[in-house]
Formats: C-alpha cells, sequence, structure tokens
C-alpha cells in the first residue's frame, strides 16, 4: 500500500506580532520529523514516503499528483491540528486518501479530531498501532478492535480500546527510516551553533506529571526505554552528524539506563555532542552520572526549571524546588555543560515578576534561557484546572508564545516585557 506521512508547515499565530507589531518573540526550529520515521522504520512490506512541509511547505498536492497514496498520516502538536484539519481536507479532495493525525495533540485531545476529513485517530505511541491499522486496511479487515487507534464518528462520542503500552510497542528491532528524509538533511539545523543535528529517541513517556506537561499522554504515563544496542545503532545510522538531540522528554529517567548507555558510546568510539533533557534533581542526586555523560559527549542539557519560587513549581506539581535548581546549575558549571533553560512566564506576571526573573537568570549565567507563556494545553492537568479562565480557545494561538489567558499587565505591556527579555537573553545565548 502507498503511505504517506506528513509533517504539517510551520503554522500558528501571534497575537504580539497582529496587535501590535512585535515579531522578535517569533523563535522558528526545524528539527526532522524523527516521530515519522519511527512510524516508516515499522511499515516495511508499504511503499511509504515522508513529505516534511516545514521544509517544502507547498508541495503537498504536487506530491499527492505524483505518489496518489491510499493512506496519508499527519502527525500535529497542538497549534497545528486546525491546520492538518485543513490539509486532511485538501486530501479527500485531491485523492480520496484515508486519514489518519497522530502525535501529541491528538494523544492529548482525540477528541478534537472527530471530524469528517479524518478517518483514524491514533493515541500514544504509534509505530506498531499505526502498522497494525495500515494491514487491517489493506486487508479489508475491520479495524475497531486495534488497541490506541479510534475511529471517527463526527457528531458522536469517539471511542477507542486504549493500549496498555510496553516494550512491545518501540519495535525496537527495526530503525527509523532517515534515509526517507535524506534530500533535506541540510536543512536540520541548530541555528544557535550553526551545525547540523540529527534525532535520537532513547526513552518514550516520562516517570513524572506537570500539571502543564502532555507527555505522559504519550505512553498512558508509562517510562520505557530502548534497549542500548538500539540507540547506539541510530545513532550510527546518522553518520557523521556533530550534533545528536536526544528527544526523550527524560533522558535520564532511569539513571541505570543512563548509566549503560553513556558507557556504551564511550566504548563504541562514537565522538559527537550530545543535547538531552534533565532534571534539575536528577542532576543534584547523581553528579557522577552526568560526570560520565559529559566524557560520553554531553553538550547542553534542557531543563524546566519553570519557575522561580517555591509555591509556582508547586502549583506545577513539579515535585522540585529553586534550591534544588540552584544546585544544579553550579554542578553543571563545574562540568562544562551548558544549559538550555526552560521558564514559564505566566500571564499574571506583573512588572517586577518580570524585573526578578531577568535578575535571576542573568545572576544564574544560564546560556540559553528558553520562555515559554503558561498555556493550558487540552488534555492536561493545567487545562482542567484554569479551563474557565481561558478567553482564547482557537488553537492556531497555543503556540506557547500567547497568553490565552487575561494578562494581569496591559497585554501590550505583557508582550513588550516578555519580548524584552527573550531579545536580551538570546543576544548573548550560547550552546
Amino acid at each position: 500500500m502507498k503511505i504517506l506521512l506528513v509533517n504539517p508547515p510551520n503554522c500558528g499565530r501571534s497575537i504580539p506580532e497582529e496587535r501590535y507589531g512585535i515579531d522578535s518573540i517569533r523563535q522558528i526550529f526545524r528539527g526532522e520529523p524523527l516521530a515519522l520515521e519511527v512510524l516508516a522504520g515499522n511499515l516495511a512490506s508499504h511503499d511509504v514516503r515522508i513529505l516534511d512541509l516545514k521544509v517544502k511547505p507547498e508541495s503537498l498536492q504536487p506530491v499527492l499528483d505524483d505518489f496518489k497514496p491510499e493512506l496519508v498520516g499527519f502527525t500535529a502538536v497542538t497549534c497545528e491540528a486546525n491546520t492538518v484539519v485543513r490539509l486532511a481536507g485538501e486530501v479527500k479532495e485531491t485523492c480520496g486518501a484515508r486519514v489518519v493525525v497522530g502525535g501529541i495533540h491528538a494523544s492529548s485531545d482525540p477528541a478534537f479530531f472527530n471530524q469528517a476529513v479524518i478517518d483514524y485517530i491514533v493515541i500514544g505511541l504509534g509505530k506498531v498501532s499505526f502498522a497494525e491499522l495500515a494491514a487491517a486496511i489493506e486487508a479489508g479487515a475491520p479495524v475497531g478492535a486495534i488497541p490506541g487507534v479510534a475511529t471517527t464518528m463526527p457528531g458522536e462520542v469517539l471511542t477507542f480500546v486504549p493500549r496498555n503500552f510496553g516494550a512491545l510497542d518501540l519495535a525496537e528491532h527495526l530503525p527509523p527510516r532517515y534515509d526517507l528524509v535524506a534530500v533535506s538533511r541540510a536543512s536540520y539545523t541548530l541555528s544557535s551553533i550553526g551545525s547540523q543535528l540529527g534525532m535520537v529517541a532513547s526513552a518514550f513517556g516520562c516517570p513524572f506529571s506537570c500539571s502543564f506537561c502532555c507527555i505522559s499522554s504519550q505512553a498512558g504515563g508509562r517510562y520505557l526505554t530502548h534497549s542500548i544496542d538500539a540507540v547506539i545503532r541510530d545513532i550510527r545510522l546518522l553518520g557523521n552528524i556533530p550534533v545528536i538531540r536526544l528527544v526523550d522528554a527524560n533522558t535520564f529517567g532511569n539513571i541505570g539506563h543512563a548509566r549503560l548507555l553513556a558507557e556504551a558510546i564511550v566504548a563504541a568510539g562514537i565522538r559527537t555532542n550530545f543535547i538531552a533533557d534533565v532534571r534539575s534533581d536528577t542532576v543534584v542526586r547523581h553528579p557522577a552520572l552526568m560526570r560520565k555523560w559529559k566524557e560520553a559527549g554531553l553538550r547542553s542539557v534542557v531543563i524546566g526549571f519553570e519557575e522561580i519560587a517555591d509555591s509556582d513549581l508547586t502549583f506545577f506539581n513539579k515535585e522540585n524546588n529553586v534550591a534544588i535548581n540552584d544546585e544544579a546549575i553550579a554542578i553543571l558549571h563545574e562540568l562544562g555543560i551548558t544549559i538550555v533553560g526552560d521558564f514559564i512566564v505566566s500571564p499574571d506576571y506583573d512588572d517586577a515578576r518580570f524585573d526578578a526573573l531577568e535578575e535571576y537568570v542573568i545572576s544564574r549565567a544560564i546560556e540559553l534561557p528558553i520562555l515559554t507563556v503558561l498555556t493550558p494545553l487540552p488534555g492536561t492537568a493545567l487545562y482542567s484546572e484554569l479551563h474557565e479562565r481561558i478567553t482564547i480557545r482557537d488553537l492556531d494561538y497555543y503556540t506557547l508564545t500567547n497568553a490565552v489567558m487575561p494578562t494581569r499587565l496591559g497585554e501590550k505591556r505583557f508582550y513588550q516585557q516578555y519580548a524584552r527579555l527573550i531579545k536580551q537573553f538570546h543576544a548573548t545565548a550560547k550552546l
């Protein structure tokens, strides 16, 4: 069967740009569509192509006309959801292929895609369930009993059999199809260091339950790790890529696995730079592990500091505190590992809180601060808690750079302060 997997174009709308002409907030990252490469890896019996509309945004129609797919699969984060529905309509009109949607938004809020232009929704890890769906369609067999796959029923309540995710869902004996995006490889770069960037997954899910995060829907709340051999294989498949982003929500969620992986990288003679996600309490509890990873090539870590007050961290169910964050910063600086620090700017910020965040980041010498606006994403605990406060429900604005709830400051002042900090922090940022 001919299967086309589509990465949607860069989309999402900007309130500060549309209303106030503030365009300095816009940050476009173009990384390879690893989720689709992983799906394609388990579709060996089919004729599969990957179309990355982030690289070639106007290429959907030509590819549909040329390839004539029978099944089209889309992935989508929340701000891409409306665009995917529109593109699904184009697919139906052009070639009548069956349409499947998966990804983070489909996993967190599957009911959103219960629409006429979409046939199936894949909830959670899709490598196996998508392959089972494709096989059933090709055989003309019923798909209703496939766990993790919902058949759309517009106007009715969406139902499906939940999938109990486990090691078999990783299907790790089949590697990602990196070759299917080889033509676009030069486009996948990390602008802050002017270098090509490759992506590898070593784990899925996260053992924590921060209220703002939608990662838990990926693996049904479980944390699953790839075998060491599979991770080393995938790293090698990328060849001479100088920087590899381990895209796991928490690379160090299993300390024993993380230690063995670092040792295997060194033993394999792999010489590359890694960027990985880690919690600050993991750094504090396991500094020897971070030292081992530094030896293995860990260049930078992404840490969700989120806020600079313990009360706010408690509100997010972060299970962490500022003192631990500060200790982790000191350990990482001592090791020479740079920090990408994620911070959440609440619409409740006033000038004093913006100033406090500025002072905190500068005084801790965090190399690359990333500021997002607090956004209750559908399907998260935070969305349930703050639902009544939300005034903007158009998902195009759920880019994490728009306030979808009222701001304490005047709206223009809020975005001016937000843009000011981004400009200041990025002027001296490094990785």
